[in-house]
């Protein structure tokens, strides 16, 4: 464990306390905590009062945490295998099936992320898709103790704008899509798109950089100080995918890679799944993992917790998915669509305190791609219910909608409209265990909710 820490609860007898300031707290605020939970040294921007232990003032205490775990770990860090995974969406998916795919082949790999931290198993839940540069030091010192060379993590372009991986340098960098998300805080898409490119500014030396060549984006990650391979289905990637077949449990394509043609049998569904896999496989080949294992091991491999999450009721399908982007919305409806006989029901929501612009977007994806949807709450934060569902509803050009606000009560309605072979899509929250209001976190999750009105309603009928 580190003995230098930003986070004053993490503070140990003896540690060094740095306050940051960040993008929603400033870390002097937290100084008296800090030593009265031991801190011994604390390193500062502004010295208020005489803090009663030794005290630093630097110019900038992000810069001063930065180069002080470059300068004493990072021998150890560039030991590891630091595979790097940006994007819009996709990143969570793409992730969880290198890290199950490595372990099934026989290399020691870790996972960092949205669901989690995980070694052999999940370790531990994290606050952020990419935490702050302590904590991602402490997991990555963490996983290298216990034998863990090869670490794929995602990275956040809130954590790229705001330096908090600034410092670390990654052997390969993967990008999976851009598509309109966090303008609240990045404004325009072009400055989205570079605070990505940051990742691959990064990438070492010795390492390479695999870029989604079907993307409109993709010129902003094809660095010439990089080794670059692209893929995708347009012509001219390094990996051509060709085609593929599916049904509603599985897909099975081909590639193409130096004129010769591979094919990949997968338990996944979805065409931007199929992006997702080429991403896991070009990374296994490209660290020495052959061909004839990767075929073996893909059936098996499996979709993170809340990424098209199945749960069965009799002839239905209950899917669990954290789409929560115009862009994900709509490829997840229009994959279930066409391997599903019945009806296809939605229920989703919109965060509060986050674009207003993408809500009535979502809506008219939902409803004219849905045969009926629910609308009910996601995460409101500091906004009020009221004026979330009057976004989402403004300009409406279809009716097929009900407002539902108690998101449980929308997924009970949800099941009771499933009648046979029909589908029901529960988005936007996925492996999320609480509902965030301004002040306070109520839990609840998806999939916890559905085997509940399950076991209380249906079930036993």
């Amino acid at each position: 464990m580190l003995n230098i820490q930003t986070d004053s609860r993490k503070i140990k007898p003896g540690d060094t306390f740095v306050a940051v300031k960040c993008e929603v707290n400033d870390g002097h605020k937290y100084i008296d905590s800090a030593i009265k939970n031991g801190a011994t040294k604390i390193i500062v921007e502004r010295k208020e009062k005489d803090y009663g232990v030794e005290t630093l003032v630097v110019p900038n205490t992000r810069e001063y945490v930065t180069e002080y775990l470059e300068k004493n770990y990072k021998d150890i860090i560039n030991d590891i295998n630091l595979i790097g995974i940006t994007g819009t969406n996709g990143k969570t998916t793409t992730a969880y099936l290198i890290y199950e795919a490595f372990n099934k082949v026989g290399v020691k790999c870790g996972y960092i992320g949205t669901v989690g931290f995980y070694l052999d198993k999940k370790i531990a839940s994290l606050p952020n898709t990419s935490v702050d540069i302590c904590d991602t030091y402490d997991l990555l010192l963490q996983a290298y103790d216990l034998g863990y060379k090869t670490i794929v993590m995602e990275v956040s372009s809130h954590a790229l704008a705001n330096n908090r991986l600034k410092g670390l340098s990654f052997k390969t960098g993967l990008f999976t899509n851009l598509t309109e998300d966090h303008l609240d805080f990045h404004k325009t898409m072009e400055n989205y798109a570079f605070a990505k490119q940051t990742l691959f500014k990064n990438i070492r030396k010795d390492g390479f950089v695999i870029v989604n060549n079907d993307d409109e984006y993709k010129n902003y990650y094809i660095l010439d100080s990089n080794k670059n391979i692209t893929f995708g289905f347009n012509g001219g990637a390094n990996y051509q995918i060709l085609n593929y077949k599916m049904n509603n449990t599985n897909t099975i394509f081909d590639y193409k890679f130096n004129d010769e043609i591979y094919s990949i049998k997968m338990n996944m569904i979805g065409k931007y799944n199929i992006y997702n896999a080429m991403l896991s496989i070009i990374v296994l080949l490209q660290n020495g993992i052959e061909y004839n294992k990767i075929f073996d091991i893909f059936p098996s491999l499996t979709c993170p917790p809340g990424r098209l999450e199945v749960v069965p009721y009799k002839s239905n399908s209950i899917i669990i998915d954290y789409a929560h982007t115009p862009d994900a919305v709509q490829k997840i409806i229009e994959t279930t669509r066409p391997i599903t006989k019945g009806n296809l029901y939605t229920i989703f929501g919109c965060t509060g305190d986050r674009e207003r612009e993408k809500r009535p977007i979502m809506s008219n994806i939902a409803t004219k791609l849905s045969d009926y949807v629910i609308m009910t709450s996601d995460d409101p934060h500091g906004e009020s219910m009221e004026q979330i569902i009057s976004d989402m509803t403004t300009n409406l050009d279809s009716k097929n909608y009900e407002v539902i606000i108690d998101r449980g009560d929308a997924i009970e309605k949800g099941i009771s409209l499933l009648n046979e072979n029909d589908t029901l899509l529960i988005l936007g929250k996925g492996h999320e265990e609480f509902i965030i209001y301004d002040d306070k976190k109520v839990p609840f999750n998806d999939r916890k909710a559905v085997e509940k009105i399950l076991a209380k309603n249906y079930i036993t009928e």
